[in-house]
């Protein structure tokens, strides 16, 4: 028996038993969901959100006037639910619970927005999110417990990540704060290694190719790339493809335990349907057509501990017309032609060292005294700070940020602060993190 059926046969079922989670029994079950012909996947995904809006409109306190427009089709019983953002959201939390706190797990979440967002998590919603990554990370070719180098924000794995990342042989990295001379290090170790996945954020996977090319690293090559987190730009997955001889799989989810789409057998994005509904809005809140941009709204179908009904996600994207479906394709789940973003600028100081937009969110995700953030650079020395500050701030909170900042740089590093009553988005209607007024350049 290989490790892998070893590692999914039988240590991964003892250590579900010991902990209390499911994420074994849950990954068969979307795999078998996953697998069914379009009319049952319709049929499945439809009955789910039937489910998930009698639960809320009987549990939740926030949902119960909602249940004079119940009939027999959700599609058109969720129309009536209010759209969701953060602020909403948090105003709201309370009332938007099934469960005693106690019972939950708070997860403070910020995007690529800037602002924070409250989720309240439980044991099965998070199980739930770990066999759902497991699933689109087995549409890219992985198998459970082959070797990964995983790129990542998580600055403390602590005791059960670490376990996790040992039995599911992963090497993992900070992705930001990483000079050339470290990735050069990092690559090096990883020359003529075979059957090893290369897992991360879009733009920290692109400059690890990227040092690889300029130094010159010979020989390091990944089985198939799989990027998470933030836009997968073509320049990147061709630089990607270039430095490690790999395929690259884009996947789309929010750190809300929402796995919405994943690339498979094709350039375009398999929509999860069978555990999130999403509608695709103007700016009037009107659905388009598809094979034009619309706002993301997502509902989970799984979230019973804080049911999320059309949230918004901040994202836009295009859904693909039928008529360009591919001829033959893998699954029949509907696709998503793309995920639209920005490109996110990449913050460098003069030694070389880069900073990519979690690098900021995983720091300010745990600061609720500032409500919103950006960053702006006009020179390679320094950086300014734009923020609106919330409840219970006082400036020793932005010195605090900077000694975060300056601990993992390991270098001197100017940060000004600037307090600002108003972020203004981009053209696209998306909060811009980053904004750079460096000479564009391609890393």
């Amino acid at each position: 028996m290989t490790y892998n059926k070893i590692l999914e046969k039988i240590i991964l079922p003892l250590g579900e038993l010991l902990t209390g989670s499911d994420v074994m029994p849950k990954l068969k079950e979307w795999r078998r969901a996953v697998s069914l012909s379009e009319k049952e996947i319709e049929a499945y995904s439809s009955n789910k959100l039937s489910k998930m809006l009698d639960f809320a409109t009987r549990n939740i306190p926030f949902y119960k006037d909602f249940s004079k427009y119940k009939n027999d089709d959700p599609y058109s019983w969720i129309k009536h639910f209010p759209i969701m953002r953060k602020p909403l959201i948090k105003e709201n939390v309370d009332s938007l619970i099934s469960k005693s706190k106690s019972q939950l797990m708070l997860s403070s979440t910020s995007g690529s927005s800037g602002e924070h967002g409250i989720v309240y998590k439980d044991k099965s919603d998070i199980s739930n999110g770990r066999s759902l990554i497991l699933l689109i990370w087995e549409w890219a070719g992985y198998k459970i417990g082959t070797k990964v180098l995983q790129t990542g924000v998580t600055i403390n794995r602590g005791f059960i990540k670490a376990l996790k990342d040992f039995f599911f042989r992963t090497d993992y990295y900070n992705a930001f704060g990483l000079s050339d001379n470290d990735i050069e290090k990092l690559l090096y170790k990883y020359r003529n290694k075979k059957n090893t996945y290369l897992i991360g954020y879009a733009s920290s996977l692109y400059l690890l190719a990227e040092v690889c090319i300029k130094r010159e690293i010979t020989n390091v090559s990944f089985t198939n790339a799989i990027s998470l987190g933030d836009k997968m730009f073509p320049h990147y997955r061709k630089k990607i493809q270039e430095a490690f001889g790999c395929q690259v799989y884009d996947t789309y989810g929010l750190s809300e335990e929402l796995t919405i789409a994943a690339q498979k057998d094709n350039e375009f994005y398999y929509i999860l349907t069978p555990h999130v509904y999403i509608e695709l809005l103007n700016d009037k809140g009107e659905e388009v057509p598809d094979g034009q941009i619309g706002h993301v709204i997502a509902t989970s179908l799984d979230a019973y501990a804080m049911p999320l009904i059309r949230y918004d996600t901040g994202d836009l994207a295009v859904r693909l017309p039928k008529e360009k479906y591919p001829e033959h394709r893998d699954l029949n789940l509907p696709l998503l032609e793309r995920v639209i973003g920005r490109d996110t600028d990449i913050v460098k100081t003069a030694t070389g060292k880069y900073m990519i937009v979690h690098f900021f969110t995983g720091i300010f995700e745990f600061i609720p005294e500032i409500k919103q953030f950006k960053v702006v650079q006009r020179d390679l020395d320094s950086i300014e700070i734009e923020y609106i500050p919330a409840k219970n701030f006082t400036f020793e909170i932005c010195k605090s940020i900077e000694v975060k900042i300056h601990k993992h740089l390991n270098e001197p590093f100017l940060v000004r602060w600037k307090e600002v009553k108003e972020i203004l988005p981009t053209p696209s209607g998306k909060p811009q993190i980053i904004q750079s007024f460096l000479e564009k350049t391609i890393f």
